[in-house]
């Protein structure tokens, strides 16, 4: 089989698509021939040894995958051959609050990834995905759109409710999707007038270029009627948090989910002074993916997909995704 691998040692141009022995399905595993893949953030941080600097060389990357059971190992029972699955980001997660084991058993860092033709997945880490989507679309699933329903619904989001998304990259449109889905109220900020169009398109209430106009914050707390946001869906890290924690009102939430804008020191006095929650969201369990497919499935909502390379082309892809020039999702084909 084809797998895409970083050896011997960090850096975009240390990726290569290459023969893989074929995995064979072991107790309690399915084998999974994977049509779709997609990127995340933590891909590109993990090429280029931002992530895991211990990564271990040569390592097959990828927490995102959809494709269809062909082989069940044995004692498997949840799946059956031609069933159409996506896997999830950790395998040892399948419900409750995270833990440490859990947290460890995330995929493509210390453990093979499934950038792969053929992956052999535990059937507990593994769900069916919406009848309604082709493969590049559910692909785009297990890790970014899973955080981005962990981050709402563990916020409380729902009807009569104002969330603020950061950016237009894939945790943050699916946020808006899902948002809108859950009848709350979504801002958006971008810096770009064209994508802050076609997130309205999605169902995004107002949105704001940030590079014409610096003070976003003081802009969403004029959305919500003065009082600041409900929900900040927070993608940007340190460099964007303090005006998140001024965008979002006395008792509310932020959720705190990547570092875009980088690492650094945070004053806590305005989580204090405001009493704000700040909950940091590293993707979701089983359960949570499941009742993210159930509203999906029910709204028909379709992931939006910036681009589709061939899987040959994946280093093309890193570069892509590395452009900023992405809005939503970008997928592989195998």
């Amino acid at each position: 089989m084809k797998a895409l691998v970083i050896s011997p040692e960090f850096g975009l141009q240390n990726l290569a698509v290459v023969d893989r022995p074929d995995p064979t399905p072991g107790p309690g595993q399915i084998l999974v021939r994977v049509r779709a893949a997609s990127l995340n953030f933590r891909d590109l941080l993990l090429a280029k040894g931002q992530y895991n600097p211990r990564l271990q060389f040569p390592r097959v990357l990828g927490s995102d995958a959809a494709g269809e059971v062909i082989a069940l190992g044995t004692g498997a029972t949840r799946f059956k051959v031609g069933d159409h699955v996506a896997n999830c980001f950790m395998t040892d997660w399948a419900d409750g609050p995270i833990t440490d084991a859990a947290a460890k058993s995330a995929i493509g860092s210390d453990r093979d990834g499934v950038f792969s033709e053929l992956v052999a997945l535990d059937e507990r880490a593994v769900v069916s995905v919406p009848d309604h989507m082709t493969f590049e679309e559910a692909a785009t699933l297990p890790c970014a759109a899973v955080t981005a329903w962990n981050a709402l619904t563990t916020a409380g989001t729902g009807p009569g409710t104002t969330v603020l998304l950061q950016g237009t990259g894939g945790v943050s449109i699916f946020a808006l999707q899902l948002a809108h889905a859950l009848g709350a109220r979504a801002f958006i900020t971008s810096s770009s007038d064209e994508k802050l169009a076609r997130a309205a398109a999605l169902g995004a209430s107002a949105g704001v270029n940030y590079r014409t106009n610096a003070d976003w914050d003081k802009w969403a707390r004029q959305q919500s009627g003065g009082t600041g946001v409900d929900v900040v869906v927070e993608v940007g890290g340190a460099g964007t948090l303090e005006r998140s924690l001024k965008a979002v009102r006395t008792g509310g939430h932020v959720a705190l989910i990547g570092v875009l804008a980088g690492t650094g020191a945070v004053n806590p006095l305005l989580i204090l002074m405001k009493a704000v929650r700040v909950q940091g969201v590293f993707v979701g369990s089983r359960a949570m993916f499941e009742a993210m497919n159930r509203v999906i499935a029910e709204k028909k909502l379709q992931p939006v997909i910036d681009r589709v390379f061939p899987f040959v082309e994946a280093p093309a892809a890193f570069k892509h995704l590395e452009s900023g020039a992405h809005f939503g999702k970008v997928v592989m084909s195998l």
